[in-house]
This record gives structure tokens, C-alpha cells and sequence, in this order.
């Protein structure tokens, strides 16, 4: 286990103290959020993803050195583990480069060289590779004839095949071929004859040639979605016959001998047969399986961002679900979410009550003070903007409207915890109360909807289902845990994401703040049914009471350190929070600090980071949402044009910006740094405000393409 903890520190560039200190705290039951937040001392500081890591590829390395031991066992029950197998296992980095050197020696299924051994053709084939340079192969083969090999033809083709199954499991060759198609091999996609692409998504690939070593993500993902479909097909170009000849001469070492054609047929059709699409095979699910992790990646990145876009923090809200023939449901909430009114209008057609509207939206606005509209992006989403951004300018209203994303929304508004929350309300008029509730405070909102609903990764469908659902779970207690949760507020969804807590905990929890009421302090949560100290010790930390007996309660600081932040507290007669409490805290000699409080420096800086400023919303360092109270016509649009817009998605080939208009424009990667083909990932983030300038508008197609620059700056 040294040997791994050692591969694994200098994988991270970090020291083996840490790995070996991380590991332990993981195997004391501790989750990742906890040690990065709370033992910082122990781990120098290493961040979640680092601490993931950690606990990951330890795992595939321990499953690596047990699947080693497995196979030289396995190797050495049939007599033949040399010590040149045994070093070559040893040495193996990789899980396949392990199964390559097993494979020969594996249990083999029904194959048509294992039909040839069965009938006593095994010592023919061992005859063939004795490479003789005399003797007479044919009357060799007439030795073997009996009653399933009846001539001479079958005991040949018999021993072939045994020779084709031996080039074809050689380690070596597999490694050639795979050396070979990894590093110059070119993929090439060819439309189907017979196949349904009605709107041409696929027609990039219908005749497409690339070289495998340069392929992008987003195209493998492309290309294996359109050859499942059975809209193209895919095939590899490589030097077959230089590998051919490679393996022949490998196994013949470049001699002369009796039945020299016969093998190199057998060679031949173990490469062809068998070998070829077999690595082809795995080299592409190798490839398959990197951008399958890249989009997740992409995937989990742009949940994160988008589910610490900080709250608006505004006194009142309207929801805004458009609709044409059902009408557009509105729903009203207060500061902290909770629904004031519900209501419904019907500007558009077919009812087209555009003046009743009009005069109750302009009622509503002013009854409850409403600051901002959150209007749904679905269906009649461009004809209710237009409809708030009239009624705003003809009647001088103080207000803004912003466009939120729906997705997901219909899916939550059904669910049965919706239900349980607002009993008496239709479906829509809990989809309204969804989008604002989502600009309110997004983080509490979208933990309740299924990640995969949201919208903001790429080829979500068709990546692992297991994978994709612990990366983005990860996402989400990363999120949760960096931002707290308001325990006399959250939600069983917002609560089972905090660290230590599963859902029956946060069910135990709000049961107890429903029949106790509030919580008053942080030692009050051991009171809660199933949360035990260790719970209390993993959650306490995220969990925050605002208002409560211990002003400590409030901030991010763990009950463990409470003592210190007390003696530091002491030194100064200040109120927490408060100016003269930050000047004076800035000046704290932490290196001495730790060795009179017999502390270290993490903790104490953390400790006085959250004194300074113990309501600090880890969102607030991110851009908040773009706000408008007049509509934009992609008829207006001027090549330059420059506009402000929110990132809404963030993908391989660029980054989609809501700049006003129903659809998105796409900002390409060559259209982020001047022309160059740049990761938009390095550039840009979900939520992330930029200032965009028109490079092209497609009237036709309703589409706008974007630039980070002005055209003639290209």
C-alpha cells in the first residue's frame, strides 16, 4: 500500500503525509466536505476535488494490485507463470495492459480454435509453429484425420485457427495495434443508405475523416449517438499490413520453414478476424470513455456554477409561467420564498385579453411592491416578455423582468414533494412559483429537480447513468456545503445534501422543527431522532441558525473551535462583524497566535475569516442575474452590435449567452480569444455576465452568432 500511496501523491504533486492523512480521515467515516472545511490542519489545505481524487484512484489502485495477484494465481495454477509474465504483470500501469497479458491464459468460451483443439488438432498447430525447414506439412496433417477431421483441408484450416487465436491474444501484437490506432489511425463516418436524420443533425458526419488522435469530445459523443442510431457507420484506417507483417515476423522471427504461407494466413486472419475489431473495439470505448468523463465533467461544472448563482435579494418577486390558450399563472413570494398570491392572466391568444391583463399585472405590481419579474423560458416565453416590457414602459413602472430557464420545472411541479408543499395549487401555479423561486434563491430551488432536467451539460442521455449521477451529486454537496443551510428554513431536499445527512436524518430534522419549532441553537440538533454525534460533528459546521442564542450558530465556524474563536473574541471588545472588529483582526499575527492558543494556521484563519464577516454568502462572489425592463428584436440586431448577456451553458465547441432574445446565441470557441480554437471552459462559466458583440444573424433560422470581440478586431 506504500507503493500506491506514494503513485498517488505524485500524481497530485502533494506530499505522502497527505495522502496517507486524507485516507485515514476518509476511513473514519468522514465525508469529503467535512475534511476540506474542518480538517485543513491535517490535509494542508487540499480542496474537495483533491480529496475525491484521492479517495478514487486509491481505490483503482488497490482493485489494480488485486486483479495482479489474481492473475499471476491464476497464470501460475497452469504452470506456466515465467518470471518474464510475472514482471510484465508487476510493471502493468493499466487494468487492460493486465487483461492483455491474461488473456492467452484465460478460460476461453466456444471459439473456432477451441472446436480445433477439442478435435485433436492442437499438436498440428504446434508442428506449424516449430517452423521446420523440411518435412512435408500436408502428410503432417494426415496424422490428425479422424471422424469430425475427414481430410487433409479441415486439419489445416483446424491448426489455423488454433494460430490465429495464439497472434490474436499475443500481448504484444494487442499493444502494437492499439499503439497503432491511438496514434495514427484516421476515423471515418459515412452516411447510411437507408436511415431517418429528417433535420440533418448528423450531416457533418455523412462523409467525415479525422484523425483519432485529435478527435474532441463532443465529436466522439456526436458520432457514437449517429452510429447507434444507425445514421452512419464508423471505420478506422490504419497499416493493417505493416501490422500484419509485424506480427508474422514476431512470431517467425523473419525465418523460412515448411507451410511459411499457411501461417502467415493464419496470422492474417487472427489480426483481421479477431484482433482488429476487437482493439478497435476498445480503443474507441477507451476514447468513448474520456469524453463520456469529459462531459460529465462539463456536466457537474455547470450544475456547480449554476446552483451557487447568488440569491436576488430583493423585498418581492412575481413568477411568470407564459401559456397562450391556458393562460400565463403568476405567482408572488416574499423575500424568503414564501407565496403571497397566485394568479392568472390571458394577454395572448386565442383569449387574447390583452387590457385585463394589462391592468391586473399593473395592480399586482404595485399591491405587493414587486422589484422583478421571473418570466419561464417555455412556450409563449418571447409574447409574455414582450407583454411585461410594454406594460412596464406605458405605465412608468419601476420594475425589471429577467428570462429564467424552465427546465426541470413541469417535471418538480408534479412530483409528489410538490404536492406535499402546495396541496391546493394546479401544476402550473406550481411551475410559477418555481421560476421565481429559482431567481429567489437558486441553490434552494433547483436541489429539489433532478439534475439531468436542468439543462446545462451535454449528451446528458447518453452518458453512464451511475457515473453521471455520483458526479453530479458531488456537485451538489459541494455546493451546498460551501454556501450553509438556514436549518429553520431548508428543505428535506436542501438538508439531505448536507454533510453526514441522508434523508431520513432531514426528515427526523424538519419533523422536529415542525412539532418543537425553531431551532434556538446548534446543540439543540442532538436532540433530533437519528442525528448521533457523529452526524453532529460531519453537519453542524453547515448547518446555520440565524438569530439564535449563540451569535457563533450563525457563521461557519464549528462548534469544536467554538473555544477559540471565543479567546480570540476576548482579546477584543467589538461586536462580530463590525469594522472596527475586521481592522483589528487584520492585524493578528496568525504564526503567533497558533502558538499561544496551541492551535494551527488554518483553522485560526478560517476562524477569523468568519469573524470578519460571519454572514458571508460564499455566492456573493459570483455575478448575479442580468436584469431588463425593455425587450430585444433579433430585427434590431447590427453586426458589432455590442450587448450584455449570462452565460447559460457552457460546452466543447463554445458557450451559449442569453442576450434577451427566446433563443440563446452561441459564442464558438474561435470567437472567444481572437480566432483561436480555445477551450471555452477556461473562458467562460454558467452564470458568468459578459459583454458580447453580433457577428452574425440568421433572420431564417432565428439564430445569432456571438464574439467576445468586435469583427474588425479579428
Amino acid at each position: 500500500m506504500e507503493e500506491i500511496i506514494k503513485k498517488v501523491a505524485s500524481e497530485l504533486n502533494i506530499t505522502v503525509k497527505q495522502v496517507e492523512n486524507t485516507l485515514k480521515l476518509l476511513e473514519e467515516g468522514n465525508t469529503v466536505p467535512f475534511i476540506a472545511r474542518y480538517r485543513k490542519e491535517m490535509t494542508h489545505n487540499l480542496n474537495e476535488e483533491d480529496i475525491d481524487y484521492i479517495q478514487k484512484e486509491y481505490t483503482y489502485l488497490v482493485n489494480l494490485n488485486k486483479r495482479k495477484e489474481d492473475v499471476m494465481r491464476l497464470i501460475e495454477t497452469q504452470g506456466k507463470l515465467t518470471d518474464e509474465i510475472k514482471e510484465s504483470i508487476i510493471n502493468a500501469q493499466k487494468l487492460n495492459e493486465v487483461e492483455d497479458i491474461y488473456r492467452p491464459y484465460r478460460q476461453k468460451r466456444k471459439t473456432r480454435a477451441t472446436e480445433a483443439v477439442r478435435k485433436g488438432l492442437k499438436p498440428l498447430s504446434e508442428y506449424m509453429l516449430e517452423l521446420n525447414r523440411s518435412g512435408d506439412i500436408y502428410e503432417e496433417a494426415k496424422k490428425y484425420l479422424n471422424e469430425e477431421v475427414t481430410n487433409v483441408d479441415e486439419a489445416l484450416k483446424g491448426a489455423k485457427d488454433i494460430i490465429a487465436e495464439i497472434v490474436s491474444d499475443d500481448a504484444n501484437n494487442r499493444q502494437k495495434i492499439r499503439s497503432s490506432l491511438e496514434n495514427y489511425s484516421t476515423i471515418v463516418t459515412k452516411e447510411k443508405k437507408e436511415h431517418k436524420d429528417e433535420k440533418k443533425v448528423y450531416e457533418l458526419y455523412y462523409d467525415h475523416h479525422e484523425k483519432l488522435k485529435y478527435i474532441e469530445a463532443h465529436r466522439v459523443m456526436a458520432i457514437e449517438r449517429a452510429t447507434n442510431e444507425k445514421v452512419i457507420t464508423k471505420t478506422f484506417e490504419y497499416d493493417k499490413e505493416y501490422l500484419i507483417n509485424y506480427a508474422y515476423n514476431a512470431l517467425t522471427k523473419k525465418r523460412h520453414f515448411v507451410g511459411e504461407e499457411l501461417v502467415m494466413e493464419a496470422v492474417r486472419d487472427g489480426l483481421e478476424r479477431l484482433a482488429f475489431p476487437s482493439v478497435e473495439n476498445e480503443v474507441w470505448g477507451n476514447i468513448l470513455k474520456k469524453a463520456q468523463d469529459k462531459s460529465i465533467e462539463v456536466f457537474a461544472t455547470n450544475l456547480e456554477k449554476l446552483l451557487l448563482q447568488p440569491p436576488l435579494k430583493k423585498s418581492c418577486i412575481m413568477g411568470f409561467d407564459p401559456a397562450f390558450r391556458t393562460g400565463c399563472k403568476l405567482a408572488i413570494l416574499d423575500s424568503t420564498g414564501k407565496l403571497l398570491h397566485i394568479d392568472k392572466i390571458y394577454p395572448h391568444a386565442p383569449v387574447n385579453k390583452y387590457k385585463e391583463a394589462e391592468k391586473k399585472f399593473v395592480s399586482l405590481v404595485k399591491e405587493y411592491k414587486i422589484e422583478t419579474v421571473a418570466i419561464g423560458n417555455g412556450t409563449a416565453s418571447r409574447e409574455s416578455e414582450r407583454f411585461v416590457a410594454e406594460v412596464i414602459q406605458n405605465n412608468d413602472l419601476d420594475l425589471q423582468y429577467t428570462i429564467v430557464s424552465e427546465a426541470g420545472a413541469s417535471v418538480y411541479s408534479a412530483s409528489e414533494n410538490a404536492r406535499k408543499e402546495f396541496p391546493d395549487l394546479q401544476v402550473e401555479e406550481r411551475s410559477a412559483v418555481s421560476i421565481a423561486r429559482r431567481l429567489l434563491d437558486p441553490l434552494s430551488e433547483l436541489i429539489k429537480i433532478d439534475p439531468k432536467s436542468i439543462g446545462v451539460g451535454q449528451y446528458q442521455h447518453d452518458l453512464p447513468a451511475k457515473q453521471l449521477e455520483e458526479s453530479l451529486d458531488f456537485a451538489i454537496l459541494k455546493s451546498v456545503n460551501r454556501v450553509g443551510v438556514d436549518v429553520n428554513t431548508a428543505s428535506v431536499e436542501l438538508l439531505t445534501h448536507v454533510s453526514g445527512m441522508n434523508k431520513g436524518i432531514a426528515e427526523s430534522l424538519v419533523k422536529y422543527r415542525n412539532d418543537n419549532g425553531n431551532f434556538h441553537t446548534r446543540e439543540e440538533l442532538k436532540k433530533v431522532n437519528k442525528l448521533g454525534n457523529k452526524v453532529y460533528e460531519q453537519a453542524s459546521g453547515f448547518l446555520r441558525i440565524k438569530d439564535g442564542d449563540e451569535i457563533l450558530d450563525s457563521t461557519s465556524i464549528h462548534p469544536e473551535s467554538y473555544k477559540l474563536a471565543k479567546a480570540i473574541l476576548n482579546r477584543y471588545d467589538e461586536k462580530i462583524g463590525s469594522d472596527e472588529l475586521k481592522n483589528k483582526l487584520n492585524s493578528i499575527d496568525i504564526n503567533a497566535l497558533k502558538d499561544e492558543l496551541d492551535s494551527d494556521s488554518y483553522t485560526l484563519q478560517d476562524i477569523i475569516d468568519s469573524l470578519k464577516e460571519p454572514l458571508r454568502d460564499y455566492r456573493d462572489k459570483y455575478d448575479g442575474p442580468v436584469l431588463r425592463n425593455d425587450i430585444l428584436e433579433i430585427e434590431d440586431l447590427k453586426i458589432n452590435d455590442k450587448l450584455q448577456g449570462v452565460v447559460r451553458n457552457v460546452v466543447d465547441f463554445g458557450s451559449f449567452v442569453d442576450i434577451g432574445l427566446h433563443d440563446d446565441g452561441l459564442v464558438h470557441k474561435s470567437k472567444i480569444d481572437k480566432g483561436h480554437n480555445v477551450s471555452p471552459y477556461e473562458y467562460m462559466s454558467v452564470g458568468d455576465i459578459v459583454d458580447v458583440y453580433v457577428y452574425d444573424v440568421d433572420l431564417k433560422k432565428g439564430k445569432v452568432a456571438l464574439s467576445l470581440f468586435p469583427n474588425d478586431s479579428y
